[in-house]
């Protein structure tokens, strides 16, 4: 996949090279979105305490060849209280990046309410959302189908592009591919806003 996405990117001049793309990070407390952050960013596990409000981070992802993508990644905070706030956060985002903790089906359903209701807001329509299913190293983690099911996500709406991904924190494990998916997915959504403008 990756080098078919670099074969991809140079035909795409709405998309400079050096400009990031925007990525918000969202998920119920306790689910590893900022351990995922500093997977992508330092190669490595980072035990990290709940996030109070926000973090980011420029993360630079490879896609095949020498090229890579730059996706500026806004990390923000589970708890309840912090929730009402997220779409602050993803207003104009490129894309969603949704985490759950596959190892916590019980809290499965809690999440596809916020999945459904940040999805669904005015301003993120259409929006892609990469759903990673995160602590695959942990037994008795749910798959990425099972997930997938769980959430609702086919339930979603016909023109937003989705994408589930398993993946742990831990080992680095289905990250790179999620994130690549996640681009595949902007740079879709991207072109066919360019063709619609197009005809107009």
């Amino acid at each position: 996949m990756g080098n078919h996405l670099t074969e991809m990117a140079p035909t795409a001049s709405f998309l400079p090279h050096f400009q990031a793309l925007h990525v918000v990070v969202i998920g119920l407390d306790s689910s590893g979105k900022t351990s995922l952050l500093y997977r992508l960013k330092f190669k490595e596990f980072v035990q990290s305490v709940p996030t109070k409000g926000f973090n980011t981070e420029k993360i630079r992802v490879p896609l095949g060849g020498s090229r890579g993508i730059t996706f500026q990644v806004w990390d923000v905070g589970g708890q309840e209280k912090l929730r009402p706030l997220w779409r602050s956060y993803t207003r104009r985002t490129d894309g969603l990046v949704f985490v759950v903790d596959a190892a916590e089906a019980e809290r499965l359903e809690e999440a596809k309410v916020e999945l459904h209701r940040i999805s669904r807001a005015s301003d993120n329509q259409g929006v892609p959302v990469l759903v990673l299913a995160n602590k695959q190293d942990q037994p008795g983690a749910l798959s990425a189908a099972e997930v997938e099911k769980r959430l609702g996500v086919r339930e979603l709406a016909a023109a937003t592009l989705t994408h589930v991904q398993g993946c742990s924190a831990v080992d680095g494990q289905g990250l790179q591919p999620g994130l690549e998916r996640l681009y595949e997915m902007i740079l879709k959504r991207k072109k066919a806003a360019r063709g619609s403008k197009k005809r107009r």
